[in-house]
């Protein structure tokens, strides 16, 4: 049998394999530790997961998408892609804590995936001036009142490439999550805006070479929109449309969710209003709303608490310790942003979190934010 070693190769086969979608390749991934220890003990896996198809272990032996995959990282080197995997300090933290996370990804640009503050905005390709001018004034706003956040869309037509060229316009960071491999554009007409956010963002997929833009890839890519962000704004959306699955994502991530609300009886606002009256969004008219309701001006306002002694602390876990020294570092902050401090998943990150509130260390506020007591 073979011994595989390359991450990297292993993490884009994976996925490729009959019978292992994302949730599986992802679960197999964390609960083995590296895409290599699924293939290396790949005879084990039905004792390892029960349940688990014969098939699924035969499958794993597939030279041709290994070749393929050989293939995809030669041209990412030759293009100066990035390939991200499940296990690198620079795959997306927030993503790597959803179960149908991309086991990898590829990366063109600059943007720190894990920024402190990350928000996607999303849309109808039909976009109304209104919707257009929203997007303007709130990011515009954003760049004085939050200049290190990071906007993510998905680079389609109407509210999405709005977003990002607003953003650029403001000197934000932006990056683009494509339905796609990297070896193209679509629609070619935006490809002067996406050479542009490789200049302050980049373009993300999980997508190979080849890969045709076809529509289910576009709706597969809204999970990673929603995913690695801390909250999902939706600007304007017909009764239904991508950004209403993306706003849904969001709210099974457990991520805050907005809506911009429309005049009753515009077509391009049924689904905003919709999102907001069944209490799946909240309502947003301007960037301050945002920053008050994600808690971020507060935070970021907060100075670093001084000479506190570790000593004043019950005995901690190293998992404990390693939370109370980033809110040491840092003062309040939100659970989301914890994880991504801690590289620590989401359900480990709120059981630390009770433990230290029953050793009386940290105190739970309003809107999923903690702070030292």
């Amino acid at each position: 049998m073979n011994t595989y070693t390359d991450e990297r190769l292993c993490s884009l086969v994976l996925p490729q394999c009959d019978g292992v979608g994302a949730i599986l390749a992802h679960r197999l991934v964390k609960d083995l530790g590296s895409a290599a220890a699924v293939f290396n003990r790949r005879q084990e896996l039905p004792a390892l997961f029960p349940g688990l198809p014969r098939s699924v272990v035969s499958a794993l032996d597939n030279p041709e998408a290994f070749r393929r995959a050989e293939q995809e990282l030669s041209f990412a080197e030759k293009n100066h892609i990035a390939c991200i995997t499940l296990m690198d300090e620079a795959y997306p933290s927030r993503l790597r804590n959803c179960d149908d996370a991309p086991v990898a990804l590829f990366f063109k640009g600059n943007a720190d995936l894990n920024r402190l503050h990350v928000i996607s905005i999303v849309g109808t390709r039909r976009a109304t001036d209104y919707g257009r001018q929203f997007c303007a004034d709130l990011l515009r706003e954003l760049s004085a009142l939050c200049p290190d956040v990071l906007v993510v869309s998905g680079l389609a037509y109407g509210i999405d490439v709005c977003a990002h060229r607003e953003a650029l316009a403001n000197g934000l960071s932006t990056v683009a999550v494509l339905g796609h491999g990297l070896d193209r554009i679509y629609p070619s007409s935006h490809r002067r805006t996406a050479i542009e956010m490789l200049e302050n963002g980049g373009l993300l997929t999980e997508y190979l070479t080849g890969s045709q833009p076809d529509r289910h890839n576009f709706v597969q890519r809204n999970r990673i929109v929603a995913g690695m962000s801390d909250a999902t704004i939706v600007v304007e959306s017909a009764a239904k449309g991508g950004s209403l699955i993306t706003a849904d994502l969001a709210n099974s991530y457990n991520r805050d969710c907005f809506a911009v609300p429309g005049r009753v009886g515009d077509v391009c606002s049924e689904g905003c209003n919709r999102l907001i009256r069944d209490n799946k969004a909240a309502l947003l008219l301007s960037a301050a709303d945002l920053m008050k309701a994600m808690l971020w001006e507060q935070r970021d306002a907060q100075t670093v608490p001084g000479n506190v002694q570790r000593s004043l602390f019950p005995e901690l876990s190293e998992e404990e310790a390693s939370v109370v020294r980033i809110l040491m570092e840092r003062g309040e902050l939100h659970i989301n942003t914890l994880v991504v401090a801690s590289n620590i998943p989401v359900n480990r990150v709120s059981a630390l979190l009770f433990e230290l509130e029953m050793k009386g260390v940290v105190k739970a506020l309003a809107g999923g934010m903690y702070r030292l007591v």
